[in-house]
């Protein structure tokens, strides 16, 4: 059965961990003289190299992308593999043929297939008649390989996940989500504040807090401060997202209160750094002075996602000296 990857909760807590440890190795080996040198293994050997060889990764953006795209290209391309990137409109998705047959053709054609859209259950629907793994670029309501990188950073600032503190400020959207579901499951102490008009949704609180791995925990609260209190990691988000700029005005003045700036930075640790899933607009959601600043890990956040994705497909493609025909 094909292993699928649309929420993160398809990854057992020591799964999880494994992958973040595993990401970790890659980083490390990338770049070095002899990366190539080790023996190969089930895993690609310790750089990765070869892991995907022999095997075509189909991307699909029906929405534009800058670190999602890059990364995700980047890791296929140096895991051997090869990225086909499909942009809107250039699949017949876009003219009515149905997530079914699409689903069944991409099985025939490619080894896995990654896909940044909207509907959510446009994903459900592919993994549902798909044979290869289908791994979430984005949709409306996760965004879970965002999640494996800013857990990464964590890892890396912190020397572990496990009681580490994460607030989130600002729109319960699909980083909230993931960041709450990927979280717990890591260990993580998430705390989101949100507008309650802007919470994230109940069933997914529910799920985050029933998967917690021991020191996990998710709360939810409309005060920003309340959130950040003792925490190791600040996050915040776009204020009016893709979709959103219907109701932009409304948005602001909802979130104005939730901007990530020196007074709720002040709340957290002496030691707190600062996160962006980007892109950014500074001014708005974070100040300037925090985003470029020495407390910011936003860079090696968006860094991260080639490595947390890297060991993402290795996982979800199994084995890299199985038969690399598609079924």
């Amino acid at each position: 059965m094909a292993r699928h990857f649309l929420t993160g909760e398809e990854l057992t807590s020591d799964e999880l961990l494994g992958l973040l440890e595993r990401a970790l190795a890659l980083k490390a080996a990338r770049g070095r003289p002899d990366a190539g040198a080790e023996p190969a293994s089930a895993r690609g050997g310790l750089s990765g190299l070869g892991a995907l060889s022999g095997r075509s990764v189909a991307l699909i953006f029906d929405k534009p992308s800058t670190r999602t795209r890059i990364s995700f290209e980047v890791a296929v391309r140096e895991l051997g593999g090869h990225p086909l990137v499909l942009r809107e409109g250039e699949t017949q998705l876009a003219r009515g043929e149905s997530p079914r047959d699409t689903a069944l053709v991409l099985s025939r054609l490619v080894h896995a297939a990654g896909v940044r859209t909207g509907p959510h259950g446009l994903l459900e629907e592919l993994a549902a008649h798909a044979s290869i793994p289908i791994v979430n670029l984005l949709s409306a309501e996760h965004h879970p390989c965002q999640a494996l990188a800013d857990l990464l950073t964590l890892r890396e600032r912190f020397g572990g996940v496990e009681g580490v503190r994460l607030a989130y400020v600002g729109d319960g959207n699909n980083v909230a989500a993931s960041l709450m579901l990927l979280g717990a499951r890591a260990g993580v102490d998430v705390a989101v504040a949100t507008p309650p008009q802007l919470a994230p949704r109940e069933s997914v609180v529910a799920a985050a807090r029933a998967s917690a791995r021991a020191g996990g925990a998710v709360a939810v609260t409309s005060d920003p401060a309340e959130a950040a209190t003792g925490a190791h990691a600040v996050y915040t988000d776009v204020w009016v997202s893709m979709g959103d700029e219907a109701e932009a005005a409304r948005r602001r003045e909802l979130l104005a209160p939730y901007r990530l700036d020196d007074d709720l930075l002040a709340s957290a640790r002496a030691d707190a750094i600062v996160l962006h899933c980007l892109p950014a607009h500074p001014g708005e959601e974070i100040t300037e002075d925090l985003l470029y600043g020495e407390r910011s890990a936003v860079w090696d956040q968006a860094e991260n996602r080639l490595y947390a994705q890297k060991a993402l497909l290795e996982l979800v493609l199994g084995n890299a000296g199985a038969d690399p025909s598609p079924s």
